[in-house]
């Protein structure tokens, strides 16, 4: 495995919302159950200590016709810029926060373990932000290429979170 080609996955997106939304998407516990998870998932719970050195624990539910099971996963925190950028290390881990072996899940060896995460918010004109996300050293496979799609489900599922909160005059 040591061998395996590695590739970072790069997430841009222009949102119709200011930074300061944007950032509140990833900082704030309700703004994250949002929209975290691919579609059909669910968040049912965030409990987020978004400071360096902090872990956050996010909890994603599967639909039920594909088990229903809650699976977290830990956001540890390597350094924070408010409001321009935010870097932590991903990690599947239990109720609790403890990390835990993708393979104790099913999940293919493929699957990182220690993913770091670099999430940048650039202002992109009136009321507008880029946001790009970088995930660092995916083993190119199966499991990248779902990441690809989940990520990007997620973004989607953000955006409308956005136009959500527009249209509700937040």
């Amino acid at each position: 495995m040591s061998n395996a080609e590695k590739r970072n996955l790069v997430f841009t997106r222009v949102f119709n919302a200011p930074v300061e939304r944007v950032w509140k998407a990833w900082t704030d516990a309700y703004q994250v159950m949002q929209w975290w998870g691919p579609d059909h998932f669910t968040s049912p719970s965030a409990e987020m200590d978004v400071r360096e050195g902090g872990v956050s624990i996010v909890c994603m539910r599967a639909p039920k016709e594909w088990g229903g099971q809650d699976m977290y996963s830990s956001w540890a925190y390597t350094k924070i810029v408010p409001f321009v950028s935010i870097e932590f290390i991903q990690n599947l881990c239990d109720r609790e926060g403890d990390k835990v072996d993708p393979a104790m899940f099913g999940l293919p060896a493929d699957f990182p373990q220690d993913l770091r995460k670099v999430v940048t918010f650039t202002p992109a004109g009136p009321g507008k932000t880029e946001l790009i996300v970088t995930e660092f050293d995916w083993t190119v496979g199966q499991m990248m290429v779902l990441a690809e799609t989940g990520m990007n489900q997620c973004l989607g599922k953000m955006e409308a979170s956005f136009a959500r909160q527009a249209s509700a005059g937040a």
